[in-house]
């Protein structure tokens, strides 16, 4: 548990982890602490969430009739960046189970979410990914590198590890934001707490010290291979529009794309279909793979080599 930063310490924390942002006008002061006689902190963790539309940075600023913004503390827009919203409480958690809340304040494993007998607006803070959220609509690569490093800025602001995020689909029941895998973006928060030098964030009173970090280049997102394999293997097929692994089918099919193995237009939907199981066969016999070598389901050499040659990602096996 900490104090929540204030709106400069946001600001220098935001800074220090090399992320470019925007400030919506009035943010310093948006928040729903006098109209709920509510203050906000002391603070766990971070919530990610996607909007489940687009172009809805004002909505989230504004609210709606029924739930009054700010909806969220940051709002991260596929092309629009990165805008900071409010500051305090904001009305992007809701009631979640107190179960989750506290292995987030222990930095626990996180239980199943079975109940919604907490508020989550108190203790979280909360970013909008602008995103439809359907299994089809693609994160841009810088769109999610942004998300990452807000993650870490904050955690590395409070002291706390990758264990201190989560998604809303992990704290309240029936909720499915964000239609990304949690692990792996909290694989990418630790490796980035680990390889970005600290730039004289400042620390918040009480917060436990960060470990000094490794020096080194900024992480790349990863594959993870296994889950790769399984969404080639079921994906083609499945429905239209079904997805196992959105991030890693993703990556995977705009490295393809960039060297010329899959039109870009069967590309960014999560799923990993016949065309691209089709054009990673090109790809394994580019490398010289003949017969059941290249039938288009990704193995450790192949999609490691697809990942250093266009320098997407790195392999998880």
């Amino acid at each position: 548990m900490a104090t929540p930063l204030t709106a400069a310490e946001t600001l220098a924390a935001l800074k220090a982890e090399g992320l470019a942002f925007h400030e919506h006008s009035g943010w310093k002061t948006h928040n729903r602490e006098s109209a709920t006689g509510k203050q906000f902190g002391p603070v766990i963790g971070v919530l990610i969430h996607h909007t489940a539309g687009h172009n809805d940075k004002e909505l989230c600023y504004n609210g709606r009739s029924d739930l009054p913004g700010p909806l969220c503390h940051a709002w991260l827009g596929k092309t629009d960046g990165l805008w900071l919203i409010g500051h305090g409480r904001s009305n992007h958690a809701g009631s979640v189970d107190l179960d989750v809340l506290n292995a987030l304040r222990e930095e626990a494993p996180l239980p199943k979410d079975n109940e919604a007998n907490s508020d989550g607006n108190d203790v979280l803070y909360g970013l909008e990914i602008e995103n439809l959220g359907n299994g089809k609509d693609p994160y841009p690569d810088a769109q999610y590198r942004k998300a990452v490093l807000w993650a870490a800025a904050l955690c590395r602001a409070h002291g706390w590890t990758e264990k201190s995020v989560a998604g809303h689909k992990e704290v309240q029941p029936g909720k499915i934001d964000p239609s990304f895998d949690m692990d792996d973006f909290r694989a990418d928060v630790k490796k980035q707490l680990a390889e970005t030098p600290v730039k004289n964030t400042p620390a918040k009173p009480g917060s436990p010290k960060p470990t000094k970090p490794s020096t080194g280049t900024a992480s790349k997102p990863r594959v993870d291979l296994s889950l790769l394999i399984g969404a080639a293997k079921k994906d083609p097929a499945a429905k239209q529009g079904h997805v196992s692994y959105m991030t890693g089918t993703n990556l995977t099919e705009a490295a393809l794309v960039k060297l010329g193995y899959l039109a870009k237009t069967y590309s960014g939907d999560g799923s990993f279909g016949s065309k691209t199981v089709a054009a990673y066969a090109k790809w394994q016999r580019h490398l010289g793979y003949t017969g059941d070598d290249a039938n288009g389901i990704p193995g450790k050499i192949t999609l490691s080599k697809l990942g250093s040659q266009t320098g997407l990602f790195t392999v998880v096996a």
